[in-house]
This record gives C-alpha cells, structure tokens and sequence, in this order.
C-alpha cells in the first residue's frame, strides 16, 4: 500500500507520462514528507520550463508563488488580488495576511 504522498507523486508521474501541454495541480504538496515537498516543486519548475502550462491550487502559498509566474489571492470565492508572482511575494499586506511573514 503506497502512501499518501507516495500516491501523489505517482499521481503527478502518470499525468506527465501523456505529455501534457497543461497540467491541473490541485495540492501538489499534500501527504508530502516536508523533505519532499522541495524537491516536488523543483519537479514541477523544471516540467513548466519544458512548456507545460502549470496551473495549480496550494495552500503553500510561498513556495508556490517561488516558482509561479502569476498568482490570485482567492477569498471566499472570489479573487481579490491578482498579479506577477513576485509582486505578490513583495506586498507587504498579502505577506502578513496569507504568507505568515
């Protein structure tokens, strides 16, 4: 029986199998090992650099932003803030409010 990171990064290995030109995330981090989590998003970065269009949902806000080009602050349903990855990383309020920082 795998666990249940095990079954995420087989998850995330199938869906690379197609070859995807646009790869849904949802959680990529859940049920990871922190030790792997880093090592998952340096997998994910180095698939988007290929060309795949990364589009995904994580609660790991800083790490996702690390290596997204864009980000949308989503609140109740809604987005509220929507802009370069870096800028959002650099805005002192969203850092406070959603980063911990």
């Amino acid at each position: 029986t795998l666990s249940g990171g095990e079954q995420q990064m087989l998850a995330m290995a199938r869906a690379l199998m197609s070859r995807p030109k646009l790869l849904l995330m949802d959680e990529p981090s859940m049920g990871l090992a922190p030790i792997l989590v880093e090592s998952n998003f340096e997998i994910i970065k180095q698939v988007n650099q290929q060309g795949v269009t990364i589009f995904m949902v994580e609660q790991n806000a800083n790490m996702a932003l690390s290596i997204a080009n864009r980000g949308y602050v989503v609140q109740t349903g809604r987005i509220v803030l929507a802009d370069d990855a870096r800028n959002l990383l650099d805005n002192e309020q969203l850092r406070k409010a959603y980063l911990g920082r």
